[in-house]
């Protein structure tokens, strides 16, 4: 198998990238970090890509960031900078027109948990676990937290990072963490078919509406409003928009 930390393979306007670090548990090194940027960006400006998968290779999704790596540098300097590194990474994700979707088929713990909580959707088999658990080893899981409270309630988050317990896929789903979880054998036909659904639409609709999901989230909710009528009078103003609304409205 390639020695690259990332692997990327793009299939009918569907790009997966796979965590490949499986000897080490996909656990988010420096260079692998550099490596998710690198393939992010090139799907960004693929013209051709309409959705993207997140997988890993190996038992473990991802163990969540390299420890060994974490204490081999005991600089401020060094971790601050990686940390904020991170924090770019997972703001590429989410700042990326294409949707993410990861496919889940084994633990995924700390950072990892975070990768997921940013994914814009997430499905995983039934026994994967879940948690942003560096609480266990005395260091509390801040940056995860971020993405984690925003992804379900605030009170679920916060219990996850105070007691480091980890949660089933099952669980995970209940709270919105994922969007369902299913057999081994049905990952990848369930990842698929949303993938495939999401490719069939108009990709600069499915751009404006992403941005415009995230965003009004952070406002109240008359400025929710007025923003999402401002982009849905855009969404209007495309030839490709019209064109699909025309032939739906005059259809025989």
């Amino acid at each position: 198998m390639c020695n690259d930390p990332v692997l990327i393979d793009c299939t009918d306007g569907i790009a997966t990238i796979t965590l490949n670090r499986s000897d080490k548990g996909n656990a988010i090194s420096a260079d692998m970090m550099g490596a998710l940027e690198e393939r992010i960006a090139e799907v960004q400006e693929n013209g051709d890509i309409r959705v993207v998968i997140v997988a890993a290779n190996g038992r473990i999704f991802s163990a969540g960031h390299d420890l060994e790596e974490m204490l081999a540098n005991e600089d401020h300097a060094w971790q601050k900078a990686h940390f904020d590194r991170c924090s770019r990474l997972m703001l590429s994700i989410r700042a990326c027109p294409k949707p993410f979707i990861a496919r889940v088929q084994g633990a995924a713990v700390a950072a990892g948990c975070q990768l997921v909580a940013t994914c814009d959707l997430a499905y995983a088999v039934r026994t994967a676990k879940f948690g942003i658990n560096g609480i266990n080893l005395g260091l509390f899981c801040s940056t995860p937290s971020v993405a984690l409270s925003r992804a379900i309630q605030p009170k679920q988050a916060l219990e996850l990072a105070l007691t480091g317990r980890l949660i089933a896929a099952p669980r995970a789903a209940e709270i919105g963490l994922i969007n369902a979880a299913v057999a081994v054998e049905d990952l990848d036909q369930t990842v698929m078919d949303v993938a495939r659904a999401i490719a069939e639409k108009l990709p600069n609709a499915i751009a404006l509406g992403k941005a415009l999901f995230y965003r009004q989230a952070e406002l109240d909710i008359d400025a929710a409003y007025q923003d999402a009528a401002d982009v849905m009078a855009d969404n209007m103003e495309m030839a490709s928009t019209r064109e699909k609304i025309a032939a739906f409205v005059h259809k025989v």
